[in-house]
């Protein structure tokens, strides 16, 4: 369904936004899907994309995976062969706190992606972090089950679907 984040945020942000949550773009869009919303589904790692391996692998229909990577410029979380899973298997969208690589490869896959950066260097797998926690990082705080919403003007989130 289309979407505009303006259009939410304008009618569903009351006079101080207590139902919404809403970001400026503060990240690069890598994917072939610029605009891409659904339920959150989180992951904290740090130089080590071995949970999200295993999650993308899993039914994402109507899903967005975030990804608290700490920020890390060091490595990249996912690549082309992962995305092509998360396409595969439904996820309408992931965001990484930190980078991805294989861009130009993304760029043609119809899956919503957001990393800080780009960078060559794979991770580890040794399956080091937590899944489905309340994360924080661009003024933002990811929680399970609650919905995420991006597009070129930025991020929003609420508890309950908005479209």
């Amino acid at each position: 369904m289309p979407f505009k984040t303006a259009d939410l945020t304008d009618e569903f942000c009351n006079n101080n936004c207590d139902d919404v949550q809403a970001a400026g773009m503060t990240f690069n869009s890598y994917g072939g899907k610029p605009r891409f919303y659904g339920e959150i589904v989180t992951l904290k790692v740090f130089e080590d994309n071995q949970l999200l391996r295993d999650q993308v692998y899993s039914d994402g229909t109507g899903k967005v995976l975030v990804v608290d990577g700490g920020a890390s410029m060091r490595r990249a979380l996912m690549g082309d062969m992962l995305a092509a899973t998360a396409v595969e298997n439904g996820w309408s969208g992931v965001i990484i706190n930190g980078c991805i690589r294989d861009s130009l490869d993304m760029a043609t896959m119809q899956l919503g992606v957001l990393a800080l950066g780009t960078h060559p260097l794979k991770t580890v797998k040794a399956g080091v972090g937590q899944t489905n926690v309340s994360i924080q990082f661009s003024g933002l705080t990811f929680e399970p089950a609650n919905f995420i919403y991006s597009d070129e003007d930025g991020i929003i989130i609420s508890e309950k679907p908005l479209v």
